[in-house]
């Protein structure tokens, strides 16, 4: 999720593994081991920007990791602090554990996930939270900062920080039942629809858990919807985006092009524009919600020479009126 939230999980998950015994230190250390694994996006100063986007989330967002990283960090707090005779080595190692490890644990709530089993090529992605969402966020930092003006001998510190993560992880305990109640839905109108398809996937919209998203793979192409829970209308499906996977066929043993495929997890579609082929990364949404047809955020332009080589470029669309989208999402969400 956003630097914000995983500043506050951090700082949260310090303070109730060794909050009673260094107070605030403990919410200060957690917070830095809770931003220390989106690192990762320094990659992009090093390698080529596809595989940056490939390596994200990957092994920085692991177990494996959180075991490495945690007895480096736990010694090095220890050596800061070695005044406190009370705070040994493994409690400083305890929280650095605890606090980078459930960083990944919160991202693969989200769609893009993490790798959190790295070496094992399974990408963990629950897709029931958006990667920004104040209804997870605000709660737990109001809490987490009532908390901070306690002092750490009171109770009182305990349990306000205690309250803020109960609260957000029931409230994302109560997104999983909202993506459940939008599949079934999703998965009604298809059957009424008579709407054959291979797969389906459900996600949030933008800021969000009310309004939801199915992407529907068919034998061809693709069908994209959107699902309100407070909609009295019938669920509308766009009409079939064409895979067109075949265009890539000449080129998928090249190494840029295995990376998008495994980017884009499968789903992907294929437009030929003039001499470029343009692939659409499907999973991160459309430009407009108001347009079942529109174009999708992500995309890759496709560049063939005359070896038959593939250049691959990241393009961003042209997103003119933030705020008219943000209104347009805002009365998506009150229902169809």
């Amino acid at each position: 999720m956003d630097s914000i939230t995983q500043v506050v999980l951090g700082a949260a998950v310090g303070e109730a593994v060794l909050g009673k015994k260094v107070g605030s230190r403990a919410m200060l250390w957690g917070a830095i081991a809770g931003t220390i694994p989106d690192l990762d996006v320094f990659l992009k100063f090093f390698v080529s920007d596809i595989t940056a986007t490939e390596m994200h989330r990957g092994f920085s967002h692991s177990l494996v990791f959180a075991i490495l990283v945690a007895p480096v960090l736990g010694w090095l707090a220890h050596k800061i602090h070695r005044r406190r005779e009370d705070v040994s080595f493994k409690n400083w190692s305890w929280l650095f554990f605890w606090a980078t490890v459930t960083h990944p644990l919160l991202d693969a709530h989200t769609t893009w996930g993490t790798q959190f089993f790295w070496p094992l090529e399974y990408r963990l992605a629950y897709k029931n939270i958006f990667v920004v969402d104040p209804l997870y966020t605000v709660p737990f930092l109001v809490f987490l900062l009532i908390a901070l003006f306690h002092k750490r001998t009171n109770p009182r510190r305990r349990f306000f920080n205690n309250i803020g993560l109960i609260v957000s992880t029931t409230y994302m305990m109560l997104t999983l039942v909202f993506k459940w109640i939008s599949f079934e839905a999703f998965q009604e109108r298809l059957h009424l629809s008579n709407i054959t398809y291979l797969e389906m996937d459900v996600k949030p919209t933008p800021l969000n858990s009310v309004l939801w998203n199915a992407q529907v793979e068919t034998s061809n192409g693709y069908r994209v919807a959107y699902y309100s829970l407070f909609d009295t209308k019938d669920i509308e499906f766009s009409h079939e985006f064409p895979k067109n996977h075949h265009l890539l066929d000449p080129y998928k043993d090249q190494e840029n092009v295995k990376q998008l495929l495994n980017i884009s997890a499968g789903w992907y579609f294929i437009e030929q524009e003039g001499e470029k082929l343009i692939f659409y990364d499907m999973r991160f949404g459309q430009v407009s919600l108001k347009e079942l047809e529109s174009s999708f955020i992500w995309r890759y332009e496709l560049t063939i020479d005359t070896e038959g080589q593939v250049t691959i470029k990241r393009s961003r669309p042209d997103i003119d009126g933030v705020g008219e989208l943000f209104e347009d999402l805002v009365e998506r969400i009150k229902g169809n």
